[in-house]
């Protein structure tokens, strides 16, 4: 079961057709527009066995990994949407798997309409990977350190055909980096010339090279300093509004979250357990676990009031608990916990999977 992550507020008549009081023909509810993102029951499952004799000497079992289990979620064009939680949850394995790195185990990914997973197959896979691209978390390893900047954001460009000519190589190379914040004299220069904050932007520049719709962004501040991350977070979201990108943002950071996304959703041991709009999710989280990673964040303006840790720590993926994954941190499990796994499920336009929610217990 799927949510609509955005809707669009804009309700145009459609012309021609009017509305009136008494009136036998009623104009038509315009048609809600498509999600860009519909991700519909996604799940990844590594084979994280021993080798083949080793099990037999040792009698053991194949152990089967499942890094994302059932996932599901929307974002429509122009939007946001974060995925948090805490490390190990599946985050990056979801952005791994939007992008083609890996294939599903089971589910899948439309994107503007179309089987992406079916295209990364095909002869059309060339045409929608222009269409999406990824931010790497870490801006020391994903650039060529062996690599001119001016060849390392060109590279797509090449790839894909886009262009040859080396003089309208060069200057499409400089409007990309005057888009970041650097400058087109930077070309020259190599990665260990510069911060870490502008590798990143240069990462940025890369992505951005074929003009895609859709950026997966895998952490892509977790690696710079506090004042870095404000000025890359601040170049992302003016290029959102410029060029109307689609974001799926990965991170681990709620301050983070909050400033850029739309909606928010939140991961447990491969399985998103809070789906929401961002007011509402800081607001009036449903979740225990989303309550427990709100409550930890310290509070500026609220200094007498004692902090509450995150309980426990996750439990190991290759044996995870029997019914809620979070029963043994939850200070709200019972008998139903223990032994039933929750559903998402819609309940006043947040999507939650909790017992205790859905039973009115908290």
């Amino acid at each position: 079961m799927n949510t609509r992550v955005m809707d669009d507020p804009a309700k145009a008549m459609t012309p021609g057709l009017e509305a009136s009081v008494g009136s036998e023909v009623c104009s038509p509810r315009p048609a809600l527009p498509q999600p860009l993102v519909v991700v519909e029951d996604l799940a990844r499952t590594f084979d994280v066995s021993a080798p083949w004799l080793n099990r037999v000497l040792e009698r053991k079992p194949r152990q089967l990994l499942h890094a994302v289990d059932g996932v599901s979620f929307e974002i429509a064009r122009g939007q946001t949407l974060a995925l948090v939680g805490e490390s190990g949850c599946g985050k990056s394995t979801v952005a791994r798997l939007l992008v083609g790195l890996y294939a599903p185990t089971r589910g899948r990914f439309l994107f503007d309409g179309q089987d992406a997973h079916a295209a990364y197959a095909s002869a059309q896979r060339r045409q929608l990977r222009r269409r999406i691209q990824m931010i790497f978390q870490d801006p020391y390893a994903s650039l060529n350190p062996r690599w001119r900047v001016e060849d390392i954001v060109a590279e797509p460009l090449r790839e894909h055909g886009l262009l040859n000519d080396a003089a309208a190589l060069r200057e499409r190379v400089g409007e990309l980096l005057r888009s970041v914040g650097l400058s087109p004299h930077d070309m020259v220069k190599y990665p260990h010339q510069f911060s870490g904050g502008q590798r990143q932007r240069i990462s940025i520049a890369r992505a951005l090279a074929t003009r895609p719709d859709f950026l997966v962004c895998d952490e892509p501040t977790s690696a710079l300093d506090v004042s870095v991350q404000a000025q890359v977070l601040n170049i992302m979201k003016d290029l959102q509004r410029q060029q109307g990108l689609t974001y799926l943002f990965i991170s681990h950071n709620l301050a983070v979250v909050r400033h850029v996304s739309d909606q928010v959703g939140v991961m447990y041991l491969g399985r998103l357990v809070e789906l929401a709009d961002k007011r509402t999710l800081f607001t009036q989280p449903r979740h225990p676990y989303t309550r427990m990673l709100l409550d930890a964040i310290p509070k500026l303006h609220d200094t007498s009031r004692a902090r509450t840790p995150v309980q426990g720590e996750v439990p190991n993926p290759l044996n995870p608990p029997s019914g809620c994954a979070f029963h043994p941190r939850c200070p709200h499990a019972n008998a139903r916990c223990k032994a039933e796994r929750p559903v998402l499920q819609s309940m006043g336009g947040v999507r939650v999977a909790c017992h205790a929610v859905q039973e009115g217990r908290i």
